[in-house]
């Protein structure tokens, strides 16, 4: 009989090693910019990371979070990121420029939640605007088209202010400029407080159009299809948790942005149920809102955008990871 000594029982633990490590080192990256942090595609991104939906696919997700819209597309032009969320004009008007994306993804069909804000004691309406400052976040941002959006519609001018996502309410509650395009939570939050105010809902105000689609480079399509497919998968999965679990949703909401409650519930209810379940950049209604997305970007403002058919990646449709 063959005797199993310590020595025998360690070198094959070891060969065992040598032939599953590997597999577990393998699981590859996908890095997610996302545009500032409390709004709706970090949550989302949240929830999937916090169920495992991408370990589930067998990756791993780096999140990012930036300043803006526009710094996270830099981001992904500078290689930085793999797959964004973002305003369809900026994919449109990089192409133009040599930044090759596309939309892989329909994130929402709204702005829900946005709204020009002003001071609870200000005076202010949005006629009144004229020749103020209006923080937005960064410049080609979706604050910065609503921004332009309310000028060309409202037919007034004011200096718009890069002051970056978490720079808003601070700026805004401080008086260093006179009104700022808020998203939600926020938005709801300083109104629920009794700080702000809303002059403008743009939610109610702006034509229904595609407002955020998920966005990868031609280059990372081509050369990861499956990464792309599994990324959206996880995040999709993310969101269907959450309208899914009310509860736990609210509370995951509550905690990552450190607010009550109710403020949670709301951004809940009037964010999370109204996004895009399905995603499919293929399906009928999509072609129309992309081209009404950016017709309102250049009527705020925005040229030489390429058209939605150049911009838009309809062989991925996101299948949501189950927790």
């Amino acid at each position: 009989m063959m005797t199993i000594t310590r020595r025998t029982v360690l070198a094959t633990l070891i060969a065992t090693a040598s032939i599953v490590m590997p597999a577990v080192s393998q699981a590859e990256t996908v890095r997610i910019g996302l545009p500032t942090k409390t709004y709706w595609p970090t949550t989302v991104a949240e929830a999937a990371k916090s169920q495992k939906l991408f370990e589930k696919e067998g990756i791993t997700a780096e999140l990012t979070i930036y300043r803006g819209g526009a710094e996270t597309f830099e981001a992904m032009a500078a290689g930085a990121a793999d797959v964004i969320l973002d305003a369809p004009a900026l994919p449109a008007a990089g192409r133009k420029k040599g930044v090759m994306s596309k939309a892989v993804a329909n994130g929402a069909m709204g702005n829900f939640g946005w709204q020009l804000m002003v001071l609870k004691t200000s005076p202010l309406d949005v006629k009144d605007l004229n020749g103020k400052k209006v923080a937005i976040t960064s410049a080609g941002s979706g604050s910065d088209l609503l921004a332009l959006w309310t000028i060309q519609e409202k037919k007034i001018d004011f200096t718009r202010v890069p002051v970056g996502g978490g720079g808003l309410v601070p700026n805004l509650l401080a008086g260093n400029v006179d009104a700022a395009v808020v998203y939600s939570p926020l938005s709801f939050q300083i109104a629920k407080s009794g700080e702000a105010r809303t002059i403008l809902d743009y939610a109610a105000a702006v034509p229904p159009n595609l407002t955020s689609v998920w966005i990868a480079t031609d280059k990372y399509i081509q050369e990861k299809p499956a990464m792309v497919q599994k990324t959206l998968n996880a995040l999709y999965g993310g969101l269907m948790y959450m309208r899914n679990n009310r509860e736990a949703a609210i509370k995951l909401i509550a905690e990552l942005y450190e607010m009550p409650a109710d403020i949670a519930a709301a951004e809940y209810e009037n964010t999370i149920l109204k996004l895009e379940t399905d995603g499919n950049m293929a399906a009928p209604n999509v072609p129309a809102a992309m081209d009404l997305s950016l017709q309102m970007a250049k009527l705020g403002g925005m040229k030489d955008l390429a058209p939605g058919s150049e911009i838009t990646s309809t062989e991925f449709k996101p299948v949501p990871t189950k927790p």
